[in-house]
């Protein structure tokens, strides 16, 4: 079973996180003046403690627009290299093609502890 939630900016309720085994945390990768807004945002989400045990997928999305940041970018800005305790992975994306979706969703399907 798979449950969905989309959210815009900052999510003010943690009541959502009941339960939750993996977060899709998507990246608009041209948007170089929100980021650290977005690695705090991740942040907050994933030291909740109902998401501790959550697997964290990232879509690295705008892929096609020629000053996106990559994946290895996104990694170093968002602080994932020095998360050790937590399954995550970076997939790049373009969401107007489908570009990376499928492969992102597998991911975390073949990762997902049931």
């Amino acid at each position: 079973k798979c449950g969905f939630f989309f959210f815009e900016g900052s999510l003010s309720s943690t009541h959502y996180y009941t339960g939750t085994q993996g977060l899709i945390f998507v990246v608009d990768c041209a948007d170089r003046d929100r980021i650290d807004e977005a690695k705090q945002e991740l942040h907050r989400i994933i030291n909740d403690r109902e998401m501790r045990d959550a697997i964290i997928l990232i879509f690295a999305n705008k892929q096609d627009l020629p000053d996106a940041m990559k994946p290895h970018e996104i990694q170093e800005k968002l602080g994932l290299t020095r998360i050790r305790d937590r399954n995550w992975y970076v997939q790049p994306s373009c969401a107007t093609t489908g570009d990376g979706l499928y492969e992102g969703l597998t991911w975390l399907t073949s990762n997902y502890k049931s």
